[in-house]
């Protein structure tokens, strides 16, 4: 990104710190905001990422910035997947997913581990498939992130992305600004009396490099086959490459 947009303006703190204070303090109320601002569209884009994982027959599977586990539990219950590993940089949210999978007696396929995604605990060529689902863009160093994430997916394997984008057809253009910039945070000081959590989604939403810009990024640390396939007029686009 061209520009450094980070949770709490005039913090002395890094970006990576500032996320993970801010997903600790919205984790309690994350998911119902998720649904309340995607309009319930997120678990089919979800669904959509499964569908891709599920295609390459994966045993071991890691998904970066899991949050509270949404997509490790969808990817435990639909592929063949032995095992499944959900990183994430805030244990608010790591809580929050832990708990999902305790009910859904998931705990022998599923691993939460604290973990930051740009030096991750594991050994080169681990995984047949890496998920990021709405992450890559609070990543402090967005090459440094997807080259950690090459080094530890094993050749041939399969690299998902689900994370936000920009339409550019009128009118899901304006109503992706007024949402963004108007909505969103409304919302947040309602319901989670974190405000500037929602404005920093939305910021860092519409200034992350989507398309061909991310596609181009992904080829030039090292990945093949880059597609992108935008989502629900473009407010939201997958991405998929191989090693």
């Amino acid at each position: 990104m061209s520009e450094k947009i980070t949770p709490y303006k005039g913090s002395e703190l890094g970006k990576k710190e500032q996320v993970a204070q801010m997903f600790d303090n919205i984790s309690g109320n994350y998911d119902g905001m998720n649904r309340m601002i995607s309009f319930g569209i997120d678990v089919k884009w979800r669904k959509k990422v499964v569908a891709l994982v599920k295609e390459c027959n994966p045993t071991d599977v890691l998904d970066i910035a899991t949050g509270t586990g949404d997509l490790v539990i969808n990817i435990a219950k639909e592929t063949s997947a032995k095992k499944i590993i959900g990183l994430d940089i805030s244990q608010g949210m790591l809580n929050v997913g832990k708990e999902k999978i305790a009910k859904e007696e998931l705990n022998n396929k599923i691993e939460m581990i604290l973990g930051d995604s740009e030096k991750m605990p594991f050994k080169d060529n681990s995984f047949d498939a890496i998920t990021v689902a709405f992450g890559v863009r609070n990543f402090e160093h967005l090459e440094k992130g997807l080259t950690e994430i090459l080094r530890v997916l094993k050749p041939k394997g399969t690299f998902v992305i689900l994370e936000t984008s920009v339409p550019e057809k009128v009118p899901f253009k304006q109503f992706y600004k007024f949402h963004g910039s108007v909505i969103l945070p409304l919302l947040g000081k309602l319901f989670s009396k974190e405000g500037s959590a929602y404005t920093y989604l939305s910021e860092s939403a519409s200034k992350f490099p989507y398309g061909e810009k991310l596609n181009n990024i992904l080829r030039k640390v090292g990945f093949i086959d880059v597609e992108n396939k935008p989502q629900t007029f473009g407010v939201a686009t997958i991405y998929s490459a191989t090693k």
